[in-house]
């Protein structure tokens, strides 16, 4: 098996297997009213350094949902924007100098709609745009359909999977070139209340085509101070199976985040 599959797998493994207690105590969580009920959470985490070396990091995130009784919405927009001084031969002219820049500039559009069977199972859609300054391609964007289905589904634990086609549009950064290709993608959504006021979460993401794997796997403990502002930490980890290699490009990627969190209510 190759490195690019063998990742999510590994991955979705794990977390089915923390799960496998939680599964055996599981019930399905009370009903929603027709009422819709809105949810608007903002993350914002930055951090700067100055002295010998100098760098910036800043990196956001807003997610907004609503459901009701018969569907479920959601619109995500992530950001991280950073500077650092890095050593390199700019000018291609073997002299190696250090300079102040951009060193990751990345956005992200997400949004999902499910439409409900019954509590524990539903048809969704869902579409995904990325804009990458430092990846192989310079942007992705996708659009997916399929069923969606909750294993666990009750006040402390939800464990959410789904699965479909899809069909993916990218643009190469170094030539220019158009990619399009069918994919299937795969979502594994956890969350669990560890206490009154912390909940563990993890979500792995995969997008598998011809022309490239791509898997995201966020994962995060938040702690709420009150009802409106919490702290996070997360490790978020992005893999690509097309990568330039020979210029030394990684096919892995980690953000490690502490963000304060925001609930608007």
């Amino acid at each position: 098996m190759t490195d690019s599959r063998r990742l999510p797998l590994l991955l979705a493994a794990a977390l089915a297997l923390s799960a496998a207690p939680a599964a055996a105590r599981a019930q399905t969580s009370p009903p929603l009213g027709d009422e819709p009920i809105w949810n608007l959470t903002g993350e914002l985490g930055f951090a700067m350094s100055r002295g010998n070396r100098r760098s910036e990091n800043l990196n956001t995130r807003l997610l907004f949902s609503q459901e009701d009784v018969r569907s479920k919405h959601q619109l995500t927009l992530s950001a991280l924007r950073a500077k650092a001084d890095i050593t390199s031969d700019f000018d291609g002219d073997g002299v190696a100098e250090t300079r102040y820049t951009t060193s990751a500039n990345r956005y992200q559009v997400a949004g999902t709609t499910a439409i409900k069977v019954n509590e524990m199972h539903n048809w969704f859609g869902a579409a995904r745009y990325e804009r990458d300054d430092f990846s192989l391609y310079d942007y992705q964007g996708t659009f997916s359909f399929g069923y969606g289905h909750h294993f666990i589904r009750n006040e402390d634990t939800r464990l959410l999977t789904e699965i479909g086609p899809g069909y993916r549009r990218a643009r190469r950064m170094s030539s220019g070139e158009i990619q399009s290709d069918f994919i299937v993608r795969g979502l594994l959504e956890f969350r669990h209340r560890l206490t009154e006021n912390s909940e563990f979460t993890n979500s792995l993401l995969v997008e598998s085509g011809q022309d490239n794997t791509f898997a995201q796997n966020d994962l995060g403990v938040s702690v709420s101070m009150n009802e409106s502002l919490a702290l996070k930490a997360a490790l978020q980890a992005r893999h690509n199976s097309d990568v330039d290699q020979e210029a030394g490009v990684k096919k892995t990627d980690t953000l490690t985040t502490i963000n304060l969190v925001y609930t608007f209510k």
